[in-house]
Parts: C-alpha cells; structure tokens; sequence
C-alpha cells in the first residue's frame, strides 16, 4: 500500500491543531495517531521490500531454470553424439570413435551434475519467493489493518473526545502491529 510522502505531516498538522485546543484527551489522541503513522510507515516500507525480495527471487529461480534447461539441451547433444561414435565404433570404424564415445560419455556426467545444481537452485529461488510472497500478504493486512486505526481514531477526534473510537482504534493498531511482527516469526 503505497501511501503519499507527505501524509506523516498532515497527521502532525492535524495533531498540531488538536495540542492547541486543550483536551489533554484529544492531544493523547493526536499522538497514538502519529504513533499509528510511523507504524503504517514502517510496515508500508517493510511490505514493499518483501514484494521486491519475491520479484528478485522468481526472476533468479527462472535464470537458473533456463541454465538447467541449456544443460539438459547440452547433455542430449552428447548423448547423441556418444551413440553415434559408439554405434560407428560397434560397426568397425576408426579406433578414435570408441575413445570419443568414451569422452563424450565422461563429459555428460559432468554436465548432467550441472544442470541438476541449476535445478536445485532454481527450487531454492522459488521458495524463498513463495516465504517474501508470504510476508508480503501479512504485511499489507497489517498496513491497512494500522491506515484504518488512524482513520477511526481521528473520528475520535472529530466527534469531540468519545472513547470508544479510540479505543478500537488502538485494537486494530495492536493488530496491525502484531500481525507485522507474526509475519517475520
């Protein structure tokens, strides 16, 4: 949930106005909502660098793939190879085929094993960006979960000091709050 730069400061503004009026309720108030705003701010900044971590881990595990997929294209190349010279050898050709068919044959073992580790690395990728793709979703819940404590604890302040606002408004923050905490548990 992207939010506008300068909202922090409408939230001071508002809580600004509301010091000068004399409600030391109304200022306790004000502050939680600044309080909810550094706390929506922050989980705002954490949620976007988990969407970017699970962008950066798909577009690895996909690089990695496609290294996996040149290798297995690379080893059916010698694997032909190997049983084109080990059938010319079977068949009374040159002596060097039955040593080529033996080389291309050494030289497919090592690139099935690399292209095996390209595949491991590419299953590695794919979960750690399934985990940021998890804590992104927490953490958007928990970002609206604070932007929606801050627009029920200013009711509080519009309708004059009632409580009750406020006081569901400091659930859901703790909620919010919570729940960007349970998202790197």
């Amino acid at each position: 949930m992207n939010e506008s730069p300068t909202e922090p400061f409408e939230h001071a503004e508002h809580a600004q106005h509301v010091a000068h009026s004399g409600d030391s309720f109304l200022s306790i108030v004000s502050i939680s909502i600044a309080i909810l705003a550094v706390l929506a701010a922050t989980v705002g900044s954490l949620e976007t660098l988990e969407t970017a971590k699970a962008f950066g881990e798909k577009n690895a595990a996909v690089l990695l793939q496609s290294k996996a997929s040149d290798g297995w294209a690379f080893y059916q190349a010698k694997s032909v190879k190997q049983n084109l010279y080990a059938l010319a050898a079977e068949q009374g050709g040159k002596p060097e085929y039955a040593d080529k068919a033996r080389r291309y044959d050494s030289e497919q073992k090592e690139i099935e094993k690399q292209a095996r580790e390209y595949e491991n690395q590419s299953h590695e990728a794919l979960e750690a960006s399934e985990k940021h793709e998890h804590r992104h979703h927490i953490l958007t819940v928990a970002v609206t979960l604070l932007h929606v404590a801050i627009a029920i604890a200013t009711i509080s302040i519009i309708i004059r000091g009632r409580r009750w606002p406020w006081h569901g408004a400091l659930l859901l923050g703790a909620a919010g709050t919570i729940g960007a905490i349970f998202a790197y548990i």
